[in-house]
């Protein structure tokens, strides 16, 4: 008898065309593992209903008769079926509190939840995501809303021929036009008011690699954040290139006692014992990118008083930040809200802290997409797909009525699994005061 999985539409969004699963690797998991898979119906998926049918998948609304479900973002509560099995980005392992509903539900019809956030090698390195694609998509936007906040300021600048990462057909596309902006940089040069132009990146892991892609089809030169200060004085700037510097933990904070070391470890173990440092830096920056993992025991990498007192006087170097991690008020305090390709960008006014919707006024623009990946839903969801495809059969045919501790699947897996039989697996325990 084959075993059957469910592929739900996306609805949180309707700029959400990702798929977790795409018909070429649907139509491989039918004839080489025997998986029955449906997917349900959608006007906006990036993948056609005849793409999935020709691929032999069946496309019906009613996914009820699919013990598991896959799914790219929140599922709402109403979905969820008794003893069913629920596999999608969860967002709920930071006590997200308007997720917490979806979490209570899940407990309360029995459910199984995993996690792909979760999982993990067992280093901790997360194996299923969508983190290059944010980050080729982030760079696009990040460059474009750029073009767009010179363009008020009534700057001539090559970025502005730039369109943001969903108008383009696909990943080819896009990195065509921004070597055509390389080539005009080259050419042309940058304008005098925006140089020696520095673009800096904090963090350098997946999210990173995808906006390096893109930043490197311009004319670039490296340089160390001990240069940065240097480089943003010099007296003839040059014009036909963009400084890149990527900055690590080391550079973006210090240890608070004077007599202290850093050490990446104990950073780690005990951030308390340190205080953010990146004021060293961001006035010399032009542009920000965001690329860091944030949580609250951190030191926040731009605070609001950063930015209240750097655009005390004149227009700063800083015109935008693109933070494509998008934590709200997390590294970069002042993504005080999420946006969507439809309205990409805000400018935050530090002085009333608050938001002002487009490029207009005296603060940063702040780019802060928080579903990146499906402003390029075909080569995302290809990426995605490739690898999510090597766990469905072993998700898809486990026993879920055994204990936990019998449950046969592959150790990263398993660490990534938060609900069982409706209870909080006992790593995710801690989930409970979140729901209380």
């Amino acid at each position: 008898m084959s075993t059957r999985i469910g592929i739900r539409r996306e609805d949180k969004s309707i700029w959400e065309r990702r798929v977790p699963l795409v018909p070429n690797d649907a139509r491989e998991l039918q004839k080489a593992h025997d998986i029955e898979v449906w997917v349900q119906p959608s006007d906006v998926r990036a993948f056609r209903e005849e793409e999935y049918k020709e691929a032999g998948v069946r496309v019906v609304e009613d996914l009820s008769p699919c013990p598991v479900t896959f799914a790219v973002k929140e599922i709402p509560p109403d979905f969820f079926r008794p003893d069913h099995a629920y596999v999608f980005f969860a967002h709920v392992i930071k006590g997200q509190e308007y997720n917490m509903p979806m979490l209570q539900r899940l407990l309360e019809l029995g459910c199984h939840l995993i996690d792909y956030e979760k999982v993990t090698d067992e280093r901790g390195r997360r194996l299923i995501f969508f983190g290059r694609h944010a980050g080729l998509a982030g760079m696009v936007d990040t460059l474009w809303a750029l073009g767009q906040r010179l363009n008020w300021e009534g700057i001539d600048n090559p970025f502005s021929d730039l369109r943001q990462a969903h108008e383009y057909e696909d990943l080819a596309a896009i990195q065509a036009a921004v070597s055509d902006i390389g080539a005009r940089i080259a050419r042309e040069r940058l304008p005098g008011a925006i140089t020696p132009f520095i673009c800096g990146f904090a963090g350098y892991g997946n999210v990173f690699r995808g906006a390096n892609e893109i930043i490197e089809l311009l004319p670039i030169q490296e340089i160390a954040p001990s240069e940065v200060a240097a480089v943003a004085q010099q007296a003839q700037p040059a014009r036909d290139r963009i400084y890149k510097v990527v900055f690590k933990e080391e550079h973006t904070v210090e240890p608070i006692s004077p007599d202290g070391a850093f050490e990446l470890q104990d950073y780690y173990e005990h951030p308390e014992k340190y205080r953010g440092r990146f004021n060293d830096y961001l006035p010399h920056l032009n542009v920000l990118v965001n690329c860091v993992y944030w949580e609250e025991k951190y030191p926040r990498l731009v605070t609001k008083s950063d930015l209240k007192q750097l655009y005390r006087g004149e227009q700063p170097r800083l015109r935008v930040i693109g933070d494509i991690s998008c934590d709200i008020e997390g590294a970069i305090e002042a993504t005080v809200k999420s946006t969507e390709p439809g309205d990409p960008v805000f400018v935050y006014d530090p002085f009333e802290d608050r938001a002002i919707e487009g490029v207009l006024g005296n603060g940063p623009v702040i780019m802060a997409v928080d579903i990146l990946p499906s402003e390029i839903p075909r080569d995302s969801s290809v990426y995605f797909s490739e690898v999510l495809k090597a766990y469905i059969p072993i998700i898809a045919k486990a026993d879920y009525s055994v204990p936990f501790e019998e449950l046969d699947l592959p150790p990263e897996i398993k660490r990534a699994v938060i609900v069982y039989q409706g209870e909080l697996t006992p790593e995710y325990c801690y989930l409970k005061q979140h729901l209380e």
